[in-house]
């Protein structure tokens, strides 16, 4: 049984780089980061600043691996070649080094060499041991005499090189600068007030409260962004005073502009963050309600969990299906308003999901936009004459935004382009109408909005 294999130890479970190696090995494996990192943190015996510190260590190493290979190779002649496990001590010892102004360079290099000898054999202790201190004696190479300019930014950003050039398509040389450099900023935790248990102010009271420092977001005016504790730990998120929600996604739902008795279809809706949004705005005695789809029973599931928490069930259905399919149960009905929170690459989310930067290609949004168009034409004639319908996507890759749309629109003559609602004074709203949120703007994820109006059958 190879190292990687082996059973986390006892020594393990007190040590936070120890941890942090072990979930960084499974990342790279196919595990989503945030999944493999809380099972992690169950299994350790760590104190929550050790936690932090594990935290900060596997998010890190993520969001700037490719840097950290680039320092990594002159010293290694087969680095492909190492132990998983050893790779990783490698990535989490540059990192510690070079991004933790706090951590003692001794600590890293002593810490890395008693994992080394732990968990290794003498030969491999040797061999980071010398690899290490080669590195302090000979410096690490300069990114910036990498002559290519798009490698160079892929290498210091940690970005892919076809990111980088359909950033540059997209944005141009400088803004794509802009952008790269603020992914890699640490994400804020963000929550919606959930309006219809309580207001911006109360909710802002009861969070302050109990600990929060809590700012107003600049994005939405239902957005607070919240220091100084966990809050999906907090009261006010266990009473449905507030979601987990990042604040680009809060824009999606006011420009459906919902009068109280509508019926709403939330096309592709797990975990349900829009749906109860979109809840907030209805009155069931009026017979206001929104019918929420997805495909995996387990996610319909939690769309009526969180309904229930936030107290909008009363207006909630949640319904198992593939909303390319929607006739199969709702064949002779129509809604007011329809809203397609689309499947995608999901690029905007590099803050949160650092690993997908390096799992997804072009092809992906390629196959992607068919899916896209396939939601969108199967729900366009659910639609009622006069009736919204807004698409949006959580990446800033064109081929599944404003491509999208522009295939739609081209093959419905019957709907036309309408204003996108932004509650807040942004510059977020392009010359077609057309939503655009990039990560650089107000620090949240990148997003796509478009709302399409149908003006005949």
């Amino acid at each position: 049984m190879s190292k990687q294999q082996t059973a986390i130890s006892k020594w393990e479970k007190t040590n936070p780089r120890a941890m942090a190696v072990r979930t960084l090995e499974k990342v790279r494996t196919g595990s989503y980061s945030n999944l493999e990192l809380n099972a992690m943190i169950k299994q350790a015996d760590l104190s929550e600043r050790d936690i932090h510190f594990m935290t900060t260590m596997v998010y890190g190493v993520i969001q700037h691996r490719l840097t950290l290979e680039y320092w990594l190779k002159p010293f290694i002649k087969n680095p492909n070649r190492l132990d998983p496990w050893v790779r990783e001590l490698f990535m989490i010892s540059l990192f510690q080094w070079q991004y933790l102004d706090k951590v003692p360079k001794r600590a890293v290099f002593d810490e890395a060499i008693n994992i080394a000898k732990k968990r290794g054999h003498d030969g491999i202790r040797r061999m980071v041991t010398g690899t290490l201190h080669a590195m302090d004696r000979q410096g690490l190479p300069d990114t910036d005499k990498i002559t290519n300019p798009t490698e160079r930014l892929s290498v210091q950003e940690s970005l892919p090189i076809w990111i980088i050039d359909l950033l540059v398509e997209q944005y141009g040389v400088e803004r794509t600068e802009k952008i790269a450099a603020s992914i890699n900023h640490a994400p804020a935790q963000s929550a919606r007030v959930n309006t219809a248990l309580a207001s911006v102010d109360e909710a802002i009271s009861d969070l302050e409260f109990e600990g929060f420092k809590v700012t107003r977001s600049e994005v939405s005016p239902v957005g607070l962004r919240l220091e100084n504790g966990h809050a999906a730990s907090s009261h006010a998120f266990e009473a449905g005073l507030i979601t987990l929600q990042d604040e680009a996604a809060m824009l999606m739902v006011p420009s459906l502009e919902i009068a109280p008795d509508m019926r709403v279809l939330d096309a592709a809706a797990a975990p349900g963050g829009k749906t109860t949004q979109i809840a907030t705005y209805l009155d069931a005695t009026q017979g206001g309600s929104v019918d929420a789809l997805d495909i995996h029973d387990h996610k319909v599931k939690l769309i009526a969990e969180n309904a229930y928490r936030l107290g909008v069930a009363d207006r909630v259905k949640a319904h198992s299906l593939d909303a390319r399919k929607v006739d199969d149960a709702f064949e002779n009905e129509t809604f007011d308003r329809i809203l397609v929170d689309a499947p995608c690459s999901g690029l905007g989310l590099l803050r949160r999901k650092p690993e997908i930067r390096y799992e997804k290609t072009l092809d992906d949004s390629r196959n992607l936009q068919k899916i896209q168009l396939e939601i969108l034409n199967a729900v366009a004639d659910k639609l009622k004459v006069g009736g919204r319908l807004v698409y949006g996507t959580c990446t800033f890759v064109n081929l599944e935004n404003d491509d999208v749309i522009q295939k739609f629109l081209a093959a419905h003559s019957n709907f036309r382009i309408a204003k996108s609602m932004v509650e807040l004074d942004l510059s977020i709203v392009d010359e077609q109408q057309l939503i655009h949120i990039m990560p650089d703007q107000y620090g949240t994820d990148g997003f796509f909005i478009a709302t399409l109006e149908r003006t005949e059958k």
